[in-house]
Formats: structure tokens, C-alpha cells, sequence
């Protein structure tokens, strides 16, 4: 007799929950997770959206902002260490920043709604070689809301020279596909 209604419950709480709302985006505040198949769109040159101003402390201390790197072209990087898919990315990231470091390439890491401990200690696993902002709040990752739903992780931005948004992926990025658009966008 119970189970019933424990199976009528569970039904309501999976057609009411993962619903979400008519577009099928998450709305402001949305914290469940947001799968993507990690291809990078890229969008016209007359369609990009300037990206909004990032600034924050990174993981080492220090701070890391988009205007910095000013005239150059940005991999903006949302991750966290709790993150399976991240973990899988790291590698490609790694690599590709290595190959276009100092080509007018620079890559940001944005670690979102983690804790700083777990961070610290994916970052000294990985090396990845470029600093990472620390965005426990998720500040950074709803500056994006539009581009970026607020709970996909991982997402990649690639920000061109201009300071627009030339390209996206929702879910871990395939090496390829990342030298072949970080390039495209370089070389504009």
C-alpha cells in the first residue's frame, strides 16, 4: 500500500524537477547540472555579444581579470573539481594553452561553487599552467547567464580580440575542436 504513493511522489517530484521551465534553460539561481556535448559553437563576427567585465582572486592569490588580457584572444574555462567531465578536460585544456602560449592566446580558469581545499588540489594535480579564478559564488559564471547557463559545467568561452564572445562549449572540450576555433578566433 505504500508504495504507491511513494512511486505517485517520486513521479510528480521527476516531472516537476527536471522539467524546469518551458525553454528547457535554467532559470536565475538554477543550480542543477547542465550536460552539454562539449562542441564549440562559434558565432559570427556580427552576432558576438561583448563579454561582461570578469575580475576576481585566484586560486594562488593573486587576480586575474579579462581586461588584462586586453587585445587578446581569452579561453575563459568554467570547472570545478567535483566535476568528472572537468577532470577529463583538464589534459586538452592543459595542452592547448601550452601550444598557443605566447601566440596572443591566453587561457582563464573559473573555479565554480567549489571548495578552495578540493581546488587547490586539482590544481596541483593538473598544472595547468594559467591561474584560475575562484568563484565560489558562482558571481563570475551568472555575469554569463545568456550565454552560459548558470549550472553547466564545464563551459568554454573563447573571448576574441575585440572582447566578444566568438565561440562556446557546453561539456568537456575534444582537443580538436579547441586548437581548431582558439586558432580560427586568433587568427581573425
Amino acid at each position: 500500500m505504500r508504495a504507491m504513493p511513494l512511486s505517485l511522489v517520486l513521479l510528480a517530484l521527476l516531472a516537476g524537477g527536471c522539467a524546469g521551465n518551458q525553454s528547457g534553460q535554467p532559470e536565475a539561481g538554477d543550480t542543477r547540472f547542465v550536460a552539454g556535448d562539449g562542441k564549440m559553437q562559434v558565432f559570427a563576427a556580427a552576432d558576438r555579444k561583448p563579454a561582461p567585465a570578469v575580475e576576481g582572486p585566484t586560486l594562488d592569490g593573486g587576480t586575474a581579470s579579462l581586461t588584462a588580457h586586453k587585445g587578446k584572444v581569452v579561453v575563459l574555462n568554467f570547472w570545478a573539481s567535483w566535476c568528472g567531465p572537468c577532470r577529463a578536460e583538464a589534459p586538452v585544456l592543459k595542452e592547448v594553452a601550452a601550444k598557443t602560449k605566447g601566440t596572443g592566446v591566453e587561457f582563464v580558469g573559473v573555479d565554480f561553487k567549489d571548495r578552495q581545499a578540493d581546488a587547490l588540489a586539482f590544481e596541483r594535480t593538473e598544472q595547468p599552467g594559467y591561474p584560475s579564478i575562484f568563484d565560489q559564488p558562482g558571481k563570475v559564471a551568472l555575469a554569463f547567464q545568456g550565454t552560459v547557463p548558470p549550472a553547466a559545467i564545464p563551459s568554454t568561452l573563447i573571448i576574441d580580440k575585440q572582447g566578444r564572445i566568438a565561440a562556446r562549449a557546453l561539456g568537456a572540450v575534444k582537443y580538436t575542436d579547441l586548437m581548431d576555433t582558439v586558432t580560427k578566433v586568433r587568427d581573425e
